[in-house]
């Protein structure tokens, strides 16, 4: 290893620990190894007060089943305290499916506050934007270890973080003492695949029908009611009731009174002779 971890801190020293997950994993995917987050916290424990751990992830909450899922729970039990957000998705100009997850501004409150209640932070991430961030807990006097990695083509890790930060790890040279041995990260690999077939092959429930309405005939005869509210034809209420009135059909004349029946005239009573 290039650079010991043992002379990075000092004795006693109080450390905060921000992961930036994505970045992370885009890392040590590119260096083909998957980490071990027990050994990661287990080695920095061992060299430092470690004050706390952040994990910072964007989860897709609409999904059935989610791969990093089971890793947030697990890490969320053992030691590690999590941050997450739902993540957004969108189409891009090409029309293909994108999921946006910034975790930028959480992982910044979050250093910024714990910068008066530790000696040290250190920042799993290659993100150029942290830079800011770094000059400015360095100014309350707390020193600054970025670990990202150069050994990729390209590097994943700004130039300059690396150059503001006051101590810059390698993640291949951490590999040795984070990483999973290869049987567990197939064995990982294999236990996230048969969750995800259990997940396919649960059914989903059936939906009810709505019911149908027997007084609606066909649903093209009725217009929504945006469209009629939105018609300039109709003005105020005042002039649409006058033309009600207007339009509304004369009354039947009524019906004569039947005439009386004609009164039979009277014969006088004839007298006897």
């Amino acid at each position: 290893m290039p650079r010991s971890i043992d002379s990075i801190f000092h004795e006693g020293e109080r450390v905060a620990l921000f992961i930036d997950g994505a970045n992370l994993y885009g890392a040590a995917r590119s260096l083909s190894f998957d980490i071990d987050y027990r050994r990661l916290l287990d080695y920095f424990r061992s060299r430092a007060y470690v004050v706390r751990a952040f994990y910072y992830t964007a989860l897709l909450d609409e999904q059935d089943y989610s791969p990093i899922r089971p890793l947030v729970d697990w890490l969320d039990y053992n030691g590690y305290t999590m941050v997450t957000k739902p993540a957004k998705e969108f189409t891009d100009a090409t029309g293909r499916r994108r999921v946006r997850g910034d975790m930028d501004v959480e992982l910044t409150v979050d250093a910024m506050e714990m910068a008066d209640h530790v000696d040290h932070i250190v920042i799993f991430s290659g993100d150029g934007d942290f830079r800011r961030l770094v000059e400015a807990i360095q100014r309350r006097g707390v020193r600054v270890t970025v670990v990202g990695t150069i050994r990729t083509q390209p590097p994943m890790v700004a130039d300059e973080l690396r150059r503001q930060a006051d101590v810059f790890l390698d993640l291949k040279d951490l590999e040795p003492v984070i990483a999973r041995s290869r049987a567990e990260a197939e064995a990982g690999r294999q236990r996230g695949e048969r969750r995800r077939k259990l997940m396919e092959d649960v059914p989903l429930p059936a939906s009810e029908p709505e019911p149908e309405d027997e007084d609606l005939e066909d649903d093209e005869d009725y217009e929504d009611d945006d469209d009629y509210e939105d018609d300039d034809d109709y003005e105020d209420d005042e002039d649409y009731e006058d033309e009600d009135e207007e339009d509304e059909p004369a009354p039947a004349p009524a019906k004569p009174a039947p005439a009386p029946a004609p009164v039979k005239p009277r014969t006088p009573p004839r007298r006897k002779s």
